[in-house]
């Protein structure tokens, strides 16, 4: 039986918005799954770097695949374009996570040398992951494609919340990662100021990101040109207003996520606990 003419083209035009969504949706959220896995390399350890890196590996190939073929069609063309230079840089960055998991047996001096890079490619990345939350403006736009109350309320918004929510809960996760780290070489009183020191550093980021519309990438292949929009632009009024405004909202959002997500964790934790227990248990 064939649909209604009214609800087959609400139907097309919610298939339209979520297709046109797709490649830009998945490539945001490649980039906030980025600093992720290097948080992972870098403040993680034993069997749980491991299994983290595995699942982290699995999702930033399942949300490369949906750009892989733009990508790949700019690289084979080589045209040494702005576009062109700042793709080439993906190369890179899917390999991160594979690089990341063979690197562990290298000799210690070399360890070191290749954690201090990461730490700094991880903060330069960081700011992908909140940055996710400024793409809430691209709902106002496919509000007016979809002229179905319902499936903006059903369809559309639970699609933005989940999308923002993932790129979110990844810069929670990459704080947390952080702040374990600092916990377990004995610098608890850093966690709060390294947290603070992110969120500021991240505010910068999503003003340059999302008004100046530099790349991550930039601090290596635009470097000139960065630095003078940083002089020229950055401390006006205006970046200020925005960027304190994005401080407070990210600090705020972290703050609430970030206690969600550690009683999953502890709880999670609690039960995998009482598991072994009850194993050793049964085992006598």
């Amino acid at each position: 039986m064939p649909m209604p003419p009214d609800l087959s083209a609400v139907m097309t035009d919610v298939w339209h918005v979520l297709t046109k969504n797709n490649r830009w949706m998945s490539w945001n959220l490649f980039l906030a799954f980025v600093p992720l896995t290097l948080s992972a390399w870098l403040f993680l350890r034993g069997s749980q770097k491991r299994r983290w890196l595995f699942w982290l590996l699995f999702l930033d190939l399942l949300t490369f695949l949906p750009s892989a073929r733009h990508v790949l069609t700019n690289i084979l063309r080589f045209n040494m374009s702005i576009v062109t230079s700042e793709l080439i840089w993906v190369v890179p960055l899917v390999c991160i996570p594979l690089y990341l998991l063979f690197i562990s047996s290298a000799r210690e001096h070399w360890q070191t040398f290749n954690w201090s890079i990461l730490f700094l490619v991880f903060f330069a990345f960081l700011p992908n992951a909140p940055y996710v939350l400024t793409d809430i403006i691209h709902l106002y736009r496919d509000i007016r494609d979809i002229h179905s109350v319902w499936l903006i309320t059903l369809v559309l918004i639970p699609v933005y919340v989940l999308f923002m929510g993932a790129g979110f809960e990844a810069y929670v996760l990459s704080l947390i990662n952080l702040g374990s780290y600092l916990q377990r070489i004995g610098k608890s009183t850093w966690i709060l100021g390294t947290e603070l020191i992110a969120h500021a550093l991240c505010a910068i980021g999503v003003y340059l990101g999302r008004f100046l519309r530099f790349n991550s990438w930039d601090f290596i292949t635009q470097p000139d040109i960065l630095l003078t929009a940083v002089v020229e632009d950055l401390f006006g009024k205006r970046p200020v207003v925005i960027m304190i405004v994005t401080f407070a909202v990210i600090t705020g959002l972290y703050w609430l996520m970030k206690q969600i997500t550690l009683r999953i964790m502890g709880k999670n934790r609690l039960e995998a606990i009482s598991a072994r227990e009850e194993g050793k248990i049964d085992s006598l």
